[in-house]
């Protein structure tokens, strides 16, 4: 059984993020309903381990936003208004625009165009968008989820704040959580999924943050448009 070995403070915390993680994808793959409610005993009998790592992860995705408390059941997967979806999207572009200040005044920490950080970082993030865009391509929401997760969380860490990083993160969670209780209600998703990572990290590169505005903003307005149109 999970948990019965080793340190014992330090295993039960990482269980409790593996357990936060796996109910986290069960959200974005569409698996867990928006709504669906379930207690933290249903939750250590399906992982057939103990109530509080359970308990702590059930506790941590509310504060993420993800789950909410729910008197009769435990918790509950948050529905999420397009009101709450705009909400979200502008919380983001103003944490994005902020990143942007940054490097365009060289206080991020790969700010010198000649440090051969710069070069690798950047190429580690368009493998990530170049994985993204294939799978937006495709039409493969699960695939895409997982890359463009792993695209901005590393893109962010770029910008040398990792507070700004990880409520960037944060906020990008909870908007997909959001857009895929709509895009699941599509049986295709080809042709749908913004796939403009690339030329983000592009952009970026060349340092030419009115270029990379422009992109998301473009980028904030299909998913303002696609997730308004199906929540209508």
């Amino acid at each position: 059984m999970p948990g019965s070995t080793g340190n014992g403070a330090v295993t039960r915390s990482t269980l409790r993020q593996q357990i936060a993680d796996a109910l986290r994808d069960e959200v974005l793959a569409g698996r867990l309903q928006p709504g669906q409610a379930f207690t933290v005993k249903e939750i250590a009998e399906q992982y057939g381990v103990s109530a509080t790592p359970v308990r702590e992860a059930l506790v941590d995705l509310s504060a993420q936003g993800l789950l909410e408390a729910d008197q009769h059941r435990g918790f509950k997967v948050r529905t999420y208004s397009f009101e709450d979806y705009r909400g979200i999207v502008e919380a983001r572009a103003l944490v994005i625009d902020g990143m942007f200040d940054a490097l365009a005044e060289g206080r991020h920490a790969h700010a010198d165009p000649d440090d051969p950080r710069t070069a690798a970082a950047l190429a580690g993030v368009r493998r990530r968008g170049e994985e993204a865009q294939r799978a937006a391509n495709a039409g493969d929401l699960t695939v895409l989820i997982g890359y463009d997760l792993r695209f901005w969380r590393e893109l962010g860490a770029l910008f040398g704040n990792p507070y700004l990083a990880d409520f960037l993160h944060r906020l990008r969670v909870q908007s997909w959580v959001c857009a895929v209780q709509h895009l699941r209600l599509l049986t295709e998703l080809r042709g749908q999924l913004w796939a403009g990572h690339t030329e983000l990290v592009d952009a970026l590169a060349r340092r030419d943050v009115k270029a990379a505005r422009v992109i998301v903003a473009e980028y904030n307005a299909h998913w303002l448009s696609l997730i308004g149109r199906l929540a209508s």
